[in-house]
């Protein structure tokens, strides 16, 4: 409407002017040089606007742009042009702040002004505050103490910080989810998932009973146990799971979270990934690798039976007579992997442990006499090998004696920088897996085929 309403009024205002001179004695003629003298402004008008409409806008006194705002983070007139970002590392950090609004914002307001970007975080509720857990992108150039520097004068404390990498960047319900589902396929996973859930931790499996029959007296209630930097878990095979990280405490929520995983290991019961791989040796008769547990402590002490003494002295280090007693230990999937070898016939003549023992982790072999000096030693060496890297394993050690000339060998052939420790005539050889092993396993002579 107003549109219009201006288009009238310019029409009726023009009829006017056109009326007023048309009727004076030299009217036509100013009307015919007005309509020339607006033709030719309008021409140069055109023409000057096509000459100049790509021209850039003169720089003022600091060369910007007229009419331009200094873009943000730009250096001001006379200020010194900061460096281009260096390298930049992942750090992971906790510390404790107060429960009130606002001590979040303090703390991530001091992280943004020494240039670190916050990739994750986690909170943690405590009794009286928070502990918030970051996963964080730090400057190369910012030592870690300036950093907890930085944190205590925004008001967290005891703060504790580590070098990250790339797998920290999953985000934790992830790795939860991952951490349950390894447990729910295999019971032998739940101590290497309570070390991943929980980081740099040691962990005991304490048994109810001994090896000699005896009552340990070691129990927990079904809740557990919190104690700082202490957990201890009902293990759903009897005894107690002990969890210690003396070096940070635990939170209710980590503890939670070890609890529900072994709960979830509780109601599935004992449990094996299925899959078995069938081996030809060089002689013609084939054997198949698999994984045991105590549903295999007959055969395993029937084994026993037709190995000699020498042969059953040089693997446990001890009297013969106890050897059965160590076998359902041996054969719990929460004190490590077992790998069995049986024949054609289903008969059991090897087994291979690979032992969870607090931080470290120990090889034992038994071959039975008959099936010695065949490859079967090193073949299941190789697998369990291949297990304690796949478990995030940094060695393995094996306990044996100087006379057993079989074990050394066998442990030679891992290609593996090794580490020899004699004392008394008992020889502790370790394993350094800060590689996969070049052989993880054998190639031909032998012929594989899977089930």
């Amino acid at each position: 409407m107003i549109e219009l309403a201006a288009l009238f009024t310019a029409v009726a205002v023009a009829d006017a002017i056109a009326n007023l001179i048309g009727h004076q004695p030299d009217g036509p003629y100013l009307l015919v040089a007005s309509a020339v003298a607006l033709t030719a402004t309008a021409a140069f008008h055109t023409w000057w606007a096509r000459r100049h409409s790509h021209a850039p806008p003169p720089p003022d006194a600091t060369g910007a742009a007229a009419g331009v705002a200094p873009a943000a983070g730009a250096a001001a007139p006379g200020a010194p042009v900061s460096a281009a970002p260096g390298e930049t590392v992942l750090w992971r950090m906790r510390t404790t702040v107060r429960d009130v609004p606002g001590s979040l914002a303090a703390l991530c307001t001091v992280l943004a002004r020494h240039g670190i970007d916050i990739l994750t975080l986690q909170t943690h509720p405590l009794a009286q505050g928070t502990v918030d857990e970051f996963l964080l992108r730090v400057p190369a150039s910012l030592p870690a103490r300036e950093l907890s520097r930085a944190v205590a004068d925004a008001g967290g404390s005891s703060t504790w910080t580590e070098r990250a990498d790339a797998h920290d960047l999953v985000d934790a319900p992830t790795r939860v989810l991952g951490l349950a589902t390894r447990t729910a396929l295999d019971a032998a996973e739940l101590p290497l998932a309570l070390r991943q859930l929980l980081g740099r931790c040691t962990i005991h499996s304490l048994p109810a009973v001994s090896v000699t029959g005896r009552a340990t007296g070691e129990t927990a209630p079904v809740e557990g146990v919190l104690e700082e930097t202490v957990m201890r878990l009902r293990d759903p095979s009897g005894g107690v799971i002990t969890v210690e990280r003396p070096y940070l405490p635990f939170t209710p929520t980590e503890f939670a979270r070890a609890r529900a995983l072994v709960e979830l290991d509780a109601r599935l019961g004992p449990r094996l990934p299925r899959g078995e791989q069938v081996l030809r040796l060089p002689e013609g008769d084939e054997i198949t690798v698999r994984r045991a547990d105590r549903a295999d402590l007959e055969a395993a002490v029937g084994m026993h039976g037709r190995c000699s003494e020498q042969t059953l002295r040089l693997r446990y280090h001890g009297p013969v007579r106890d050897a059965d007693r160590y076998l359902d230990h041996l054969l719990s999937p929460r004190f490590g992997r077992t790998l069995a070898v049986q024949t054609a016939s289903g008969r059991l003549v090897a087994l291979g442990h690979l032992l969870w023992d607090g931080d470290e982790t120990e090889v034992a072999l038994l071959v039975e006499d008959e099936w010695q000096r065949r490859g079967i030693g090193s073949e299941l060496l190789a697998r369990l090998v291949a297990l304690a890297v796949e478990a995030g394993c940094e060695n393995v050690y094996a306990v044996t004696q100087a006379s057993n000339t079989g074990m050394v060998a066998a442990m030679r052939s891992l290609s593996l920088p090794l580490d020899y420790q004699i004392e008394e005539g008992t020889l502790v050889i370790t394993a350094r897996l800060a590689a996969p092993p070049a052989r993880s396993l054998p190639q031909p002579p032998y012929e594989q085929a899977e089930r």
